[in-house]
């Protein structure tokens, strides 16, 4: 597939922005939907519009299938073991949340840690931080080198007998740098400490085996990853399934409800307490697929790693800009640059480009402690997606370029 014609698949990259062509560059907050993920929401609204699991009419059978293929196709997608280690949320976050309480709940005690890296989304801070409030636990943060890697070595410093888990970003949402999750994972495991993968950039650039990486957690949004909003995958080791208690109460969790007391449904159905986004979920099944054909076609794979080359050569090269995230293999990097630009405020730059019809990401992207660490209030990042061109990369270097003379 050329990117030509995978760009045909999204509608929306032929919108003009204050007439000029949209050139997109917000894809790690949320990329664009696929003519088949839109054309399966809107046949499951108008086709299939029924609870799920709860009733015997043909049109929550239709929901049903629909929402169950979506977990068989996700499991046999990530390798897991078993379709009932896929539990449906509404998102990352959501998933590192359950997890959070559900875990703290049956494991972490008064005066135990968990560690995460400094590099961490707050869905991957805060949560763990009202669960050691809750618990009486403790955060530990594993630092980075400047240049955004981290040292697997480092962690087994931090390790100590009261450690109950290790949450880690598989990619940095702000850096681009693929961490060593393997390492990392075979390092907690010979202290036989669990570790969370917070894989929402992790699933959109690799292809995932939760099997060869071995982690007991791993959660991603479907949003970022082609599907519809309010998606999102929590994959767990089904020893913590079973041995956590539920997240959320509710219908479609239980087995017996009394006054005298509740009996829960086994994992997945054990999580996924309320109505489900039954509409939504199936997408999952059409983006992950095309996410597959993508990952596999060496055309396109060779298109993102050529644009990585050429900003990553444009930023490096230009004295008026620093670039965080650039790690020693150039491999470990995707296409995702963060930066600032001395003189030039990142939303002032943000702002003037998209009047230029190019559409990036200013701010702290949810990582103030990152943030602290590199001392600037904010960045502006540009993410490609395999869709993009290069000569949008190309368009953005030359627009970025004239957005920084009008500001300094």
């Amino acid at each position: 597939m050329t990117v030509e014609e995978l760009r045909k698949e999204f509608p929306i990259l032929e919108e003009d922005a204050y007439g000029r062509p949209l050139v997109y560059l917000d894809n790690a907050a949320t990329s664009q939907r696929p003519c088949r993920v839109i054309e399966k929401w809107k046949e499951m609204a108008t086709h299939s519009n029924a609870n799920i699991h709860r009733a015997l009419h043909l049109l929550s059978s239709r929901a049903t299938l629909e929402f169950e293929t979506a977990r068989s196709f996700i499991a046999d997608r990530i390798n897991a073991e078993d379709r009932k280690q896929i539990v449906f949320t509404s998102g990352t976050t959501a998933a590192i949340n359950l997890v959070a309480f559900s875990f703290g709940e049956a494991f972490v005690g008064e005066g135990d840690e968990v560690i995460v890296t400094r590099a961490e989304h707050h869905s991957n801070i805060v949560p763990w931080q009202m669960m050691c409030a809750r618990k009486k636990a403790t955060i530990k943060v594993l630092e980075i080198e400047k240049s955004g890697e981290i040292i697997p070595e480092n962690l087994e410093k931090l390790i100590s007998p009261r450690t109950k888990i290790i949450a880690i970003c598989h990619i940095s949402n702000v850096l681009g740098i693929v961490n060593p999750a393997k390492e990392i994972v075979a390092i907690a495991k010979k202290y036989g400490i669990p570790v969370l993968l917070d894989g929402a950039q992790g699933v959109v650039h690799q292809k995932v085996d939760v099997k060869d990486l071995d982690c007991d957690f791993y959660v991603f949004s479907g949003h970022k990853v082609y599907a519809a909003t309010g998606t999102g995958v929590l994959y767990a080791k089904k020893k913590w399934l079973d041995a956590m208690p539920p997240y959320m109460g509710g219908g479609e969790m239980i087995k017996s409800v009394s006054f005298s007391g509740t009996t829960y449904s086994e994992a997945p159905a054990k999580f996924e307490a309320g109505t489900q986004d039954f509409l939504a979920v199936p997408t999952l099944f059409h983006a992950m697929d095309l996410q597959e054909r993508i990952l596999g076609d060496a055309e396109l794979m060779k298109n993102m790693d050529d644009i990585r080359d050429f900003v990553l050569e444009a930023l490096l090269s230009d004295p008026r800009i620093h670039l965080y995230g650039v790690p020693r293999r150039t491999e470990d990097k995707i296409p995702l640059f963060s930066f600032t630009v001395e003189g030039a405020h990142h939303e002032d730059l943000a702002l003037i480009l998209d009047k230029m019809g190019v559409a990036v990401r200013s701010g702290q992207m949810c990582a103030e402690p990152l943030m602290d660490y590199y001392g600037v209030t904010g960045m502006l990042r540009a993410s490609f997606a395999p869709y993009n061109t290069m000569e949008e990369a190309k368009t953005f270097i030359e627009c970025l370029d004239k957005a920084i003379k009008m500001l300094t």
